[in-house]
């Protein structure tokens, strides 16, 4: 990493660098290219539909205040510096909480976190489609084996620590970085991006959507500074006081025998819901259809489900989900999630809305929810998101689901015919029909495209 060094140690960072540098679209799978396109395309809708949130307006407002050269565009429309641009088009695609997901043993995370980042070094690159394939494809690899292998929730640290390393490594690629520089802006993000878990505990707030985005922005920044010449730490995996030591423990990736295939495993959304809500809503409505019950019949709904959802949005570890006023809390409590599906019959941005959330109907129902982890259902955790949904009804009748999967997960992979359908729900308020053909048919073809074209398509959301 340091050119002045003839004799360097071959660290895990280095051999790390050389996997990203090497990487190329031409690897990918016919399958992988596909599942990767979908991720594209449902990040993008994801990111028009948060155009007027609470704190997309914040930050846009804090973007013009403080300027920048207008090298990267923002999604609706405007140019910035490429790490602002990183943070704002990445705000976009958290804030409703309906991008793809990432489950492993002992973490969770949302690889399309790193799109904002990879697509503004690759307008500022002059990337072509393929070339903001391979990086897309290496931030969702890097990221997906780190939690594989290092999941961190459990110490106290937010599952964005592994993707500094990601987006760093993304945007490298995109940036075409040679393996010692790309190895530099990895340790850089990965040394002073340590977030804490608190973020997602307790009363939640904006920053819940924003941490990954603000990951985004630093990473981003520590790749230009790569870019420019400036080292960083070389074993910031294995050294003392490194990563391994200091907060995930020991672990082994052996980056020369990875390849790009990690976004097959990615699960889409189907619910405007978290990632591990996503069987047991869907069974609620299956079962609520099954039966015709309505939701001011319910006296009682008991859920059985795995640890990891138990804890982060049931009750457990991570605080009460009973007490719900804002969408933070919303979008993080199962019991206000399945009980609006079962009031309104679907979980979607209006579901959010703070006049929603405080509703009689569904404050009522919230207190009319026991969740329940199991072992059995852990234990198949995450090759199956197994849960089980019990209503019992005011007249006495009980009527109960299993549910394994869901729409979107990786057991029954979403449609592109469902994907461009969530895409056109998600942005029809704020595009043209004109435009949404447009992305669509930009995204399904990226390979033909510039990706400095690309980025024009999404500013000119009303052509």
């Amino acid at each position: 990493m340091n050119a002045h060094n003839s004799d360097p140690k071959d660290t895990e960072v280095r051999r790390l660098g050389r996997f990203v540098a090497s990487a190329d679209a031409a690897s990918l799978s016919a399958e992988a290219r596909d599942e990767l396109k979908k991720r594209i395309l449902d990040s993008i809708g994801v990111a028009i539909g948060a155009l007027d949130g609470e704190p997309i307006k914040y930050i846009r407002t804090h973007v013009e205040d403080f300027g920048g050269r207008p090298l990267a565009t923002l999604i609706g429309g405007g140019k910035t510096a490429p790490d602002r641009a990183a943070f704002y088009n990445g705000a976009l695609v958290r804030y409703l909480d309906f991008m793809d997901s990432y489950l492993a043993k002992g973490e969770t995370c949302h690889q399309s976190d790193n799109l904002g980042a990879v697509l503004a070094a690759s307008e500022y690159a002059d990337q072509d489609g393929d070339g903001f394939l391979a990086a897309l494809a290496v931030a969702y690899q890097v990221q997906g084996r780190l939690c594989d292998v290092a999941p961190v929730r459990a110490r106290g640290f937010d599952h964005t620590v592994q993707g500094a390393y990601a987006v760093a490594a993304g945007v490298a690629r995109a940036l075409r970085l040679d393996a010692g520089k790309t190895a530099n802006a990895i340790a850089i993000s990965g040394t002073c991006n340590n977030a804490l878990r608190v973020t997602r505990t307790g009363a939640l707030s904006h920053w819940k959507g924003l941490a990954y985005p603000n990951t985004a922005f630093v990473g981003t920044h520590a790749a230009f500074l790569a870019y420019r010449g400036i080292t960083g730490p070389e074993e910031v995996f294995e050294g003392n006081k490194g990563f391994k030591e200091a907060i995930a423990g020991p672990f082994e990736i052996d980056w020369s025998k990875e390849d790009l295939e990690n976004v097959k495993l990615s699960i889409i959304k189907k619910y405007n819901a978290e990632i591990h809500s996503q069987s047991s809503i869907e069974g609620a409505l299956e079962l609520q259809k099954r039966h015709g019950f309505k939701a001011d019949e319910i006296d009682g709904i008991e859920i059985d489900i795995f640890d990891v959802a138990y804890h982060i949005i049931g009750g457990g570890e991570e605080g009460d989900k009973t007490v719900i006023r804002t969408k933070e809390e919303a979008d993080h409590s199962l019991q206000y999630m399945v009980g609006v599906a079962l009031i309104d019959g679907n979980v979607l941005p209006a579901q959010y809305e703070p006049g929603r959330i405080l509703r009689d109907d569904i404050q009522g129902l919230l207190k009319r929810f026991t969740v329940r982890p199991s072992q059995d259902y852990t234990d198949r955790f995450p090759q199956e998101v197994a849960t089980t949904i019990t209503v019992t009804l005011k007249d006495g009748r009980k009527f109960s689901i299993d549910k394994t999967d869901y729409e979107g997960f990786r057991t029954r992979p979403m449609s592109w015919e469902t994907v461009i359908a969530k895409f056109n729900g998600l942005a029809e308020p704020f595009t043209s029909e004109r435009a949404r053909t447009s992305i669509v048919d930009a995204v399904r073809n990226i390979e033909k495209l510039r990706i400095r074209d690309f980025a024009t398509i999404l500013a000119n959301l009303n052509a």
